[in-house]
Formats: C-alpha cells, structure tokens, sequence
C-alpha cells in the first residue's frame, strides 16, 4: 500500500519512502541551493523569516514564517511539511479559501529538490529539545 500511496502521490521514487534527511550531506547541499534559489528571498537567507511574521499584514496574509528554531516549521511533521511546499497552504493544511503568499512548488521543483531543501532546513534543527520533540512528531504521524 505504501508503494501504491508514493507513486500515486508523486511524494517518491518507486517502492522508496520519501524523506528529508539531514544528516545525507549531498541532499542537504542540493537542498541549501534549492532554498536559496526559491525560498531564501521571503524567509530568509538564514531561514529567518520576514520580521514581525506573527502580526497580520494589512491585507490580512501573515508574513512568511522563520524555518530556523524560532519559528513552527519544526512542529510539523515531513509529510506535511512536503504538502504544503508542493501545494502551497490548501486544505487540508489551511481553510478552504485561505489567502497566502505562500506559492505551491510542484510546478516549479521536483519532489526530489523539495525534500532536500526541506533536509536543508531541518539541518539547522539542533536543540536536544527539538531534536526529541520532532522525534516525538513524526513517530506520531506514522500512527
């Protein structure tokens, strides 16, 4: 089943799980290039995010989040993480209707280009606590 979910989903090559793994030292060097060629101009070149990424924008988006500690991205688990660069914020990630700056990449990058920049960026995840708690978030995800 899992086979049939990857090839269908494009997430992977076939009968392979797809992953972002930070320790592969070539997928995290195509990854930074990936980052800085596609994600580095609106959070940041050291993934720091767009200042005030909390607060509402006058049009209502919120600016783009930090990918480093600071901000949520390590909360999510990978699959998810995956989703929401290739499609961009769309249910079932975001309402229905929601608005945001935030471009789907699957017309832009291959699936294998989105898991390394996401490697990329779980690289600069090295707090022991988010180190556990992002164990804890993907063991949960599998369940």
């Amino acid at each position: 089943m899992l086979f049939a979910t990857l090839v269908l989903s494009g997430c992977g090559d076939a009968g392979q799980e797809p992953r972002a793994d930070p320790s592969d030292a070539a997928q995290v060097a195509r990854g930074a290039k990936a980052y800085a060629e596609q994600c580095a101009a609106c959070h940041g070149a050291k993934l720091e995010g767009q200042p005030d990424w909390r607060r509402r924008l006058a049009n209502g988006r919120l600016p783009a989040p930090p990918h480093d500690e600071s901000g949520h991205t390590w909360h999510h688990p990978d699959h998810v993480l995956f989703a929401i660069t290739k499609n961009g914020l769309v249910p079932p990630y975001a309402p229905k209707d929601y608005e945001s700056d935030m471009p789907a990449f699957g017309g832009k990058l291959p699936d294998r280009d989105i898991w390394a920049a996401l490697a990329y960026i779980k690289s600069h995840w090295s707090s022991p606590d988010v180190l556990a708690a992002r164990a804890e978030i993907e063991r949960n995800a599998k369940d």
